[in-house]
């Protein structure tokens, strides 16, 4: 490349003119290459210093210097021009009206099962009561004998209860929570208060009103000086938190092995009396067998079936809307999350 100063200028023009003509970005990023890179005119010139004699190569040296420093310069301002005009188009062409209404993915929920237990167990634990829980693959023992239900009971027959091959491993799905409150018993001394929610098993066909899985919540209370008075309190003030102030119960004379005496505890709901669940003083048999002196202490037991007590406060009808999983039916309860 042949270098004179006439030579340097018209290189620094035409980059001088190319700068000032790029209209964006991309375009300035081409013009760089062409008139600002490594193989652009102004650099094959600061390259072609060496072969010049070395009384030219100062002279030289300094005009291309200037030259380059002009185009970048020119490059520079003209690039800040640019990112700052990209910038303000972008305020205006991505922003967000926020006074749209959000597109939201819907939320996941509880089911209503669940919501109803952590109402109960919320209602209870404000009362003192802890929470207690079991597994569900249980002891015969704890499940059977140790309820003072004898070996001869139906609730034991293949018919009710779902018991566990080997049949010497003495293990069933468990048929009721009782065993949590057995268990609880067994670990702990008196005073024990406790509320027992969980799932159960018993042999059913599902149909409208059984399934043969189902939840059950519990409650116990051993202590000094418990009566059957506190047994009605406790469950009038439960009955009032779940299905109104001014519900009303009844207890009717019953037969449970693990209880006396027993009842059934209903309650009067629009307009009728619906059986809600079983309750009783804990039978003396049942505190020996959990190493607790029924002449020092007494206690009462109840427990109520969860989908009874859902389907009788939402008027459902059919227990296959609730077993079945359909999120149409689960979304009318809203999500219970907190």
């Amino acid at each position: 490349m042949s270098l004179s100063s006439k030579d340097i200028d018209g290189v620094t023009a035409a980059a001088l003119e190319a700068i000032a003509g790029a209209a964006d970005l991309d375009s300035l990023k081409e013009v760089r290459i062409a008139h600002v890179g490594d193989k652009s005119p102004i650099a094959r010139a600061n390259q072609s210093l060496a072969s010049l004699d070395p009384s030219a190569r100062a002279e030289f040296g300094k005009v291309i210097g200037k030259a380059k420093g002009s185009i970048t310069s020119a490059f520079e301002s003209r690039q800040r021009v640019l990112e700052e005009e990209r910038d303000a188009r972008v305020l205006v062409e991505e922003r967000v009206d926020v006074s749209i209404a959000a597109k939201r993915t819907p939320s996941g929920g509880l089911h209503p099962l669940t919501i109803l237990t952590n109402e109960i167990c919320d209602l209870f634990t404000g009362l003192g009561y802890r929470v207690a829980e079991g597994p569900e693959l249980e002891a015969e023992w704890l499940n059977f004998d140790s309820l003072n239900i004898p070996a001869d009971h139906p609730a034991r027959t293949m018919q009710d209860t779902f018991f566990i091959e080997p049949l010497d491993s003495h293990l069933v799905l468990r048929t009721h929570t009782s065993p949590v409150q057995m268990r609880t018993m067994l670990e702990e001394k008196p005073p024990i208060y406790v509320i027992c929610p969980g799932r159960t098993y018993r042999a059913d066909e599902l149909d409208a009103t059984h399934t043969p899985v189902f939840s059950q919540v519990e409650g116990l209370v051993v202590d000094r000086g418990i009566t059957m008075a506190d047994l009605k309190g406790t469950l009038d003030h439960f009955a009032r938190s779940i299905f109104g102030a001014d519900v009303k119960t009844r207890l009717r004379p019953s037969f449970f092995p693990f209880t006396e005496p027993s009842a059934e505890v209903d309650f009067f709901f629009n307009g009728r009396w619906v059986e809600w669940g079983g309750c009783g003083m804990v039978n003396p048999k049942v505190l020996r067998a959990a190493g607790i002196d029924p002449e020092e202490f007494s206690g009462f037991a109840f427990g109520m079936g969860l989908e009874r007590t859902l389907m009788v406060k939402h008027g459902i009808t059919d227990m296959h809307d609730i077993v079945e999983g359909d999120i149409r039916f689960t979304q009318n309860f809203g999500s219970g999350l907190r």
